[in-house]
């Protein structure tokens, strides 16, 4: 058996470029090999796999339509770039996918001029293919050329209010822009809401599928003698089957739905709108996530995300783990709480197994919501169920709830309502990079007027942080924990409710005093048994609380110790400002009082392991322990080591 594909015509392709000398059928056997091609890189890396199959055959239509980089091809999301990539002469790179130094597993304006529009988070594709056309058409200046502005946008990506807005200001525009619906039926989970329906019905209806003509919805772009029998055919049809269609009404010409995987119907398509195509058109894509491997579309998710797996057999190999992923910790502890109140729903926004709400849904179906890719929806809905009497959790992950923020100040915040936002994927994510790393979420939770702000410091914390949240009844709670496996710690029966805005002390030392906010407790615990070596026996302190602070505690510290350093896995302004803000105030600095605040450095820290992404941020054992020499003016290689 080999260890690599053979891949004959793949390996005649340097660039998109060379994809102009092949023949249609020639094009139809490089998908075959490009599919097989990503699997093979994949599986050496982990990452996004299903989203990618199942564009394999548009990928390879685009490039060899289009004329990238001078046509801009947006991916919406990008978690589906890595064909892309490996046809805009980035094959060699692939195995460094997604690691330190490597390929990121999205596309990077820094990294290519065929991506010519970073992305991560989904629904932006069309507002950027929008802006890009106009700057064609305004003169402006670009170092690869203006050409065309295509966006290739998801269905579960489509359903976020975003696209809905850039495609009504397209619509108003008129301007030349090609949008492209993959509709896959699925984004990270199946998805959900009218949408979803409204397009499933819509390519299911046996007139459109019997209708196979290339450019079969756009009359406009058909020759001048055949545009009026068209029209009234596709009227005829129109009200056969869906009686009308929602993007024409929103000004766009409209296409399909066409066979994803099916050349002889993508390229002659593409080829019509790509040479007559004079104002936003949509054309309609029927796909399959995970298409031409069997493990991923035999998955529940399409393979949408894997570790590294075994080609053959599709099994991942993952390192084995003794503790509970903290994501499974909190589902496990809400549904605790959720047996014996019924009360209590369950919000997230279609993330129900990333966010462990699947085990949720399963449950109690009736009050589990998975809302789609809308986090501004879940959050003002989780608002009005709060306000209705019911215990709602918005469950998101830190760095999508960033998209909610203004609905968390005037839906939440001003109003006092009592939504326990669940914080996944808190700090360094890894490898997904800076775009996936929770970083705000602190800072902009912890401004906001009687909100409360937890951190758990391990897996056992977090249960007693659900608890908490559960009982609390007079205005937002947000609890945050990690991606990834716990600590390994010994585990509760059941949470204990906390005393809002009470943290604890770990041990008791002289001189410095470490305050740690989250689950960097254990390098701070690491730093100070280093430190003990040299007869420096540290305090050690759990704020749990960001917000109310735990006032007496921190000035305690602050009286009976010479230093004092917070740690965070937050940004600037988080944790270590308010507590900077009470000493101020307290005029703890008049009497020569030092006070460090460790947090993440205000750069955008690409993806490495999260050990080696929090070595780069200066938070792991080694720095707090130089931190504190640092504060005591002691040599960091002294006698004591010589």
């Amino acid at each position: 058996m080999t260890t690599h594909p053979e891949t004959p015509l793949l390996d005649r392709v340097q660039s998109p470029a060379d994809l102009k000398r092949f023949s249609d059928a020639e094009l139809t056997r490089l998908a075959h090999e490009l599919r097989t091609e990503t699997i093979s890189a994949v599986s050496m890396t982990g990452g996004h796999l299903g989203a990618g199959l199942g564009v394999v055959e548009l990928t390879v239509a685009l490039h060899a339509v289009f004329d990238a980089p001078r046509d801009k091809i947006i991916w919406d999301v990008s978690h589906q770039c890595y064909p892309h990539k490996i046809l805009t002469g980035r094959r060699d790179r692939m195995p460094t996918l997604r690691q330190k130094d490597g390929l990121s597993g999205f596309t990077k304006r820094s990294e290519s001029p065929y991506d010519p529009f970073g992305a991560a988070h989904s629904s932006t594709s069309i507002s950027a293919a929008l802006g890009f056309a106009v700057a064609r058409d305004l003169g402006g200046l670009c170092e690869t050329g203006h050409g065309d502005a295509i966006a290739v946008i998801g269905d579960g990506a489509m359903s976020a209010g975003m696209a809905f807005e850039a495609m009504n200001n397209a619509g108003h525009l008129k301007r030349r822009l090609i949008v492209i619906l993959n509709d896959n039926e699925m984004s990270i989970a199946p998805p959900v809401g009218a949408l979803s329906s409204y397009l499933s019905r819509l390519y299911a209806g046996e007139p459109f599928q019997e209708f196979k003509a290339a450019a079969k919805g756009a009359v406009s772009l058909l020759p001048e003698p055949f545009q009026e029998g068209a029209r009234r055919a596709k009227e005829m049809l129109k009200g056969m089957a869906v009686g009308g269609t929602l993007f024409e009404e929103l000004g766009f010409s409209y296409v399909g739905p066409i066979d994803g995987h099916d050349m002889d119907q993508l390229l002659p398509v593409l080829r019509t709108v790509q040479q007559r195509a004079s104002g936003p058109i949509l054309i309609h894509v029927a796909t399959k996530k995970g298409k031409g491997y069997a493990p991923a579309e035999a998955a529940r998710d399409g393979g949408h995300a894997t570790a590294r797996f075994d080609v053959v057999t599709g099994a991942q190999k993952k390192a084995p783990s003794n503790a509970p992923s903290y994501t499974k910790v909190f589902a496990n502890a809400l549904l605790d709480h959720a047996a014996t109140d019924d009360k209590i729903c369950a919000i997230t926004a279609a993330m129900p197994d990333g966010t462990g709400l699947d085990l949720f849904a399963e449950r109690y179906p009736s009050r589990c919501f998975d809302v789609g890719i809308a986090e501004q929806h879940a959050v003002t809905f989780s608002a009005g169920l709060a306000a209705g009497g019911m215990k709602p959790f918005c469950a998101l992950y830190s760095t999508f709830l960033q998209r909610g923020y203004d609905q968390v100040v005037h839906d939440v915040a001003i109003q006092r309502l009592p939504v326990r936002f669940a914080i996944d994927r808190a700090g360094l994510v890894g490898a997904d990079g800076a775009t996936h790393a929770g970083s705000y979420d602190i800072a902009y939770l912890a401004n906001l007027p009687g909100f409360v702000v937890m951190a758990a410091a391990d897996e056992a914390e977090l249960v007693h942080m659900v608890a908490t949240a559960a009982a609390h009844d007079t205005g937002p709670i947000a609890f945050r924990y990690p991606r990834g496996e716990g600590q390994g710690v010994e585990m509760p029966e059941h949470g204990e409710v906390l005393e809002i805005g009470k943290g604890r002390i770990i041990s008791r030392g002289a001189r410095v005093a470490l305050l740690s906010f989250g689950t960097r407790l254990g390098e701070v615990q690491k730093a100070a048994e280093s430190l003990n070596a040299r007869g420096l026996t540290l305090t050690i302190a759990d704020a749990r609380f960001a917000k109310p602070l735990d006032e007496d505690m921190i000035l305690s510290l602050a009286a009976d110790h010479e230093a004092l350093v917070t740690i965070e896995e937050g940004a600037i302004g988080g944790f270590g400002s308010h507590v900077a803000q009470l000493l101020a105030e307290n005029g703890v600095f008049d009497g020569g009082f030092k006070y460090r605040s460790m947090v993440l450095p205000d750069i955008f820290i690409d993806q490495a392991s999260p050990e080696d992404m929090y070595r780069v941020a200066g938070l792991d054992a080694k720095h707090i322990e130089a931190k504190v020499l640092e504060l005591l003016d002691i040599a960091q290689i002294g006698d004591r080591r010589a």
